[in-house]
Formats: C-alpha cells, structure tokens, sequence
C-alpha cells in the first residue's frame, strides 16, 4: 500500500486585472454606480487615514498601531458586503472594517492609546474591540454564530486573521465548531504574505490556506484579494449564504501588506526584498479600482482630492476629541469591569478612590 496525498482544489475569485479590466464578467457583483464610487471613496480615505496615523504613531500621539496599506480591498470589499445589524470581530490590523461598520474613529485612537473607553462600544454598533491574541476571535466568531442560530436572527458573525492565524489552534477550532453546527459565520484569512516575519511558505504545507477549510466540511474560496469587486463578490455570497442557514465559509484573500506589521519596531526590509515589494506595488488595489471607474467615468482627480481632504480633516477631528476626552483612572478602570463589582474590588476601588483625591 503506497499513500499518495491528493490536494482538492478551491475555487478563485478575480474580476478585475491590475490594469482595471474585467476578466470575469459572470462575478460581476449587482452594485450601482453610487456604491462603485462609495466603494472608492472608503479605500481612499482609509489610505489617508493609515499614512496619517503612521506619522502620529512615529510622532508618540497614537499608541499600537498596525498598518493597512495595501490591503483596503480586502478590508473594505468585506465590510461593504455586511449588514449593520452583523456582527464583526476584527483583529487588531481590522479598525478600517470596524470604523466603517461604524465605531467612532476618535474611539479607535483611544484604543490605540491604551484607554479604556476605546472599548467601550456603543449599543448600536455590532463589533468586538479588536482582538490581539492572534486567531481568538475565530473561537469568538463562532460563539457569536451560535447566539445568532439560537436566537433565530437572521444575522451573520463575520471575523478575520492573518495568514500567521491560520496556524494557531483557535482557528482549527473555530472552523470546526461552526461546520459541525452550521452556524451563520464567515471566517476571512487576509493573506498578506507574512506573518511578521515569516513567509506562508515556511508555516504549512499547504497548497492554499482556503483549502484549510475541507477539514472542517465547509466551503473555502481564494480571492485576489487586490481586487474589491472579487473581495465583496465572494463576501458577499459568503454572508447571504449564513444568513439563509446554509453554514459558515472560509475565505482566503491574497493581499499584502505595504507597510511594517506593527509600528512597534519591525522592519520589514530585513526579511522581504524589493522586487517582491515592487511586484505587489503593480498590484495596488487603489490604482486597480481607480482605473476600472474612469473608464466607466464615475470617478475624476477632483473626487479623488475631495477625498483626501475629507480623511485629513476627518483624523484631525478624531485626534482633537481623543486628545481632549478625559484621562483614565484607575477607579474609572475598575468601575468598567462589572456591571457589580464584587468585594475585593469595592476595597481596591475605595483604596484608590482616597489616592487619586490626594
């Protein structure tokens, strides 16, 4: 007997070539030209809005900060593909998808900054803070999925990591759980090619991270994940699919990342080489979508500086309140932690309470 390991292709989603195209009219998604435009106007305000909080973090103004340049399309197609009654657990390089889903930017500063109130989310906004522990909110996802069946709410749980997350044990985990009870979820690796430091080839051997998802009995799709229309085409089937009790989805999203993993030191030089830098530059998902709108004529230099100047002024007021919200204490800390605090944090909470008057 001889073992010969078979590899079950997944499918893979592009629509638009680097040079805008359309290389797969059948996926087109139904979307109006207003929601082509919006589309674009959220991938440029949040290439803005990333350059900006680059030189804020290197100024000592923001705290943790994780670039997102590069992968707007992958951020922005998804969330676009929601709606805002679903529930987003995003990691912590996924503020875009959670401020556009509609945390207040001045909050996701906050939360950058270490403050308590950066996680406070408001009722009427269905997300998670974003998770640190890499691959914890696909555990979460499917928890959240579970309330949802439950409950009987036609509602979709909706979570993303990086390629690293793939090969923790909460995202076999999660995966598993939601496909053994076929919960309304959909689970987003966004494969930006290294895991700090370390290449998707040297963490699996596998062909694909969307094939993970066989092991689990659920469907996995491969997406260009420079390409919008493909990241909302797949999402959005994705979500529809949760949403009618057909069972959660595992989507792979090709990207990359322009910029270091986190503003905390990493040098992404010292392991990616420029001409890899160079190829996926070809690939960028603003000039990509910009190209495909003017040749529909639904987009122009002056709606791109329009836009621009919306995302600075947009920042600036978002820093402005962050800057001028109150500072935490620590009695404001342990007052957040339960709705009532039980003894021993009545006594730290008095204890406290006397040092911060003196």
């Amino acid at each position: 007997m001889s073992l010969v390991m078979e590899t079950k292709p997944v499918p893979y989603l592009q629509i638009l070539d680097a040079d805008g195209n359309v290389v797969n009219q059948e996926a087109m998604p139904k979307l109006s030209d207003e929601q082509l435009r919006e589309l674009m106007r959220r991938m440029v305000f949040t290439r803005v809005w990333d350059q900006r909080a680059v030189k804020l973090t290197r100024q000592g103004r923001l705290g943790f900060y994780a670039p997102v340049a590069g992968q707007e399309a992958s951020m922005i197609g998804s969330e676009f593909a929601t709606k805002k009654e679903d529930f987003i657990l995003p990691a912590y390089r996924d503020v875009p998808q959670a401020v556009w889903h509609g945390w207040p930017m001045y909050q996701a500063f906050l939360f950058s900054r270490g403050h308590q109130h950066g996680g406070e989310i408001p009722e009427d906004v269905n997300i998670l803070p974003p998770q640190i522990i890499i691959g914890a909110q696909y555990v979460q996802n499917a928890g959240v999925a579970m309330a949802f069946k439950l409950k009987k709410e036609r509602r979709v749980a909706i979570t993303y990591t990086g390629d690293g997350g793939t090969s923790q044990g909460d995202f076999y985990e999660g995966i598993n759980f939601a496909g053994a009870f076929h919960l309304p979820a959909v689970f987003i690796v966004q494969n930006n090619q290294f895991a700090i430091s370390v290449p998707v080839r040297l963490q699996t051997a596998a062909e694909t991270l969307a094939q993970k998802a066989i092991a689990a009995g659920i469907p996995g799709i491969q997406v260009d994940g420079m390409d919008v229309l493909a990241v909302y085409a797949a999402t959005h089937e994705a979500v529809e699919r949760a949403r009618e009790g057909d069972g959660p989805t595992l989507i792979e999203s090709l990207t990359f990342r322009y910029g270091p993993h986190t503003m905390s030191g990493d040098d992404p030089t010292r392991y990616r080489t420029k001409d890899l830098e160079e190829e996926w530059e070809k690939k960028d998902p603003l000039v990509r979508f910009r190209k495909f709108l003017e040749k529909k004529g639904l987009w122009s230099e002056a709606d791109e500086e329009g836009v621009i100047e919306e995302a600075k002024n947009a920042v600036a007021d978002a820093l402005k309140k962050a800057d001028e919200y109150p500072k935490m204490t620590v009695t404001g800390l342990i007052d957040s932690m339960f709705a009532q605090l039980p003894d021993d944090l009545i006594r730290q909470r008095a204890e406290w309470a006397a040092r911060e008057e003196k």
